[in-house]
């Protein structure tokens, strides 16, 4: 099938299928040319939580990002779930699309996706831009095990995947109450549209329950989890505040990544929450300078200071060099299209 490019979206917006184990996996591309980089987004989110990267970065870049298996267009994919299925399934993503190696960004559990798909395929891999998430966490103050774990760090968010909603309005409503979502944009709409399927009674959440129980358990520091490095240079960019949009309480402390994946360049966004980070113009812009600055400059030695965010916040860091290689053209399969992004919940 032909995809139709959603005209309202610049860059040349389109969404298309991958062929992966068991089915297509949807994908939103921004851009025709230029460095790939293929993103991945929370646990209970999709691509169009990219929606504001994308387009920049979509400028001078091939900038594609997975609906997840379980998750938007690739909800009917089969189980297993899993980081190394969906490790897999970006491989498949950097294959159709050249070969790599390609950039990976990955926000929330997104952030554990790319980095084991670093690990699993560091040859198809360039190097990794971490948003908030892709360093373990650790269980939450009072939860002794995984599923009190869960209900205490996205419980809420997981709540939602067990409703009906009578409208589309409804499924906004309830967006526009989460704390974090306080500066309601067109961006978020545009997401919450996406994340609706039609249902008996009304409309569902895209994401499958199952998928999000299944993945959940992989991004918390449980017994046995020891810090890892990555096999490719890595930048952490962490959210100053937290999931609810609290000062004091972000998703990640201050030398958490760096601790859990040694040689990695953490820094930290001022000013944006867990979910903002990409999904509001500060953390977006953050994200996308990190794509564009994580590579070496001429006259810039490894290690030192980075130009910086473009004036988005980002208080401290140092990146880390590069590598670089040219791939083979690869032509993706088009099919269906679509419409605008906006936000998604997740670690």
């Amino acid at each position: 099938m032909t995809a139709v490019p959603d005209r309202r979206r610049a860059p040349g917006y389109r969404r298309e299928d991958v062929p992966v184990r068991g089915g297509d996996l949807r994908v939103g591309v921004w851009g025709d040319r230029g460095p790939l980089v293929v993103a991945a987004h929370g646990i209970t989110s999709s691509h169009m939580a990219w929606t504001l990267v994308g387009p920049e970065l979509g400028r001078d870049h091939r900038f594609v990002a997975v609906d997840l298996r379980g998750r938007g267009g690739s909800r009917d994919l089969p189980a297993p779930y899993g980081m190394a299925v969906h490790a897999d399934d970006l491989a498949a993503v950097i294959r159709r699309y050249g070969g790599g190696p390609a950039v990976l960004a990955g926000h929330s559990m997104g952030g554990f996706v790319v980095a084991e798909t670093a690990r699993r395929h560091p040859r198809l891999v360039d190097r990794v831009v971490l948003a908030d998430g892709g360093a373990p966490l650790p269980l939450p103050v009072g939860a002794h095990d995984v599923p009190q774990a869960i209900e205490r760090t996205v419980g809420p968010v997981l709540a939602r995947l067990r409703r009906t909603f009578g409208t589309r309005a409804e499924y906004h409503d309830l967006w526009r109450a989460h704390p974090a979502f306080a500066d309601w944009t067109e961006a978020c709409a545009a997401y919450a549209d996406y994340d609706l399927v039609e249902a008996a009674g009304g409309f569902a959440a895209a994401c499958r329950l199952e998928a999000a129980l299944a993945d959940a358990p992989e991004v918390y520091a449980l017994p046995g989890v020891r810090p890892r490095s990555l096999p490719v240079p890595a930048v952490f960019l962490r959210a100053a505040r937290g999931m609810l949009d609290e000062p004091h309480a972000p998703l990640y402390s201050p030398g958490r990544a760096a601790e859990w994946l040694p040689g990695a360049a953490e820094s930290t966004v001022d000013g944006v929450n867990h979910y903002t980070i990409t999904l509001g113009a500060r953390g977006s812009s953050a994200v996308a300078g990190a794509v564009r600055d994580a590579g070496p400059h001429p006259g810039r030695p490894p290690g030192a200071a980075p130009s910086g965010g473009h004036g988005t916040g980002i208080t401290s860091g140092n990146r880390s060099p590069s590598r670089s290689a040219a791939g083979p053209p690869g032509t993706p399969r088009r099919t269906a299209s679509g419409e605008p992004p906006r936000p998604g919940r997740t670690p």
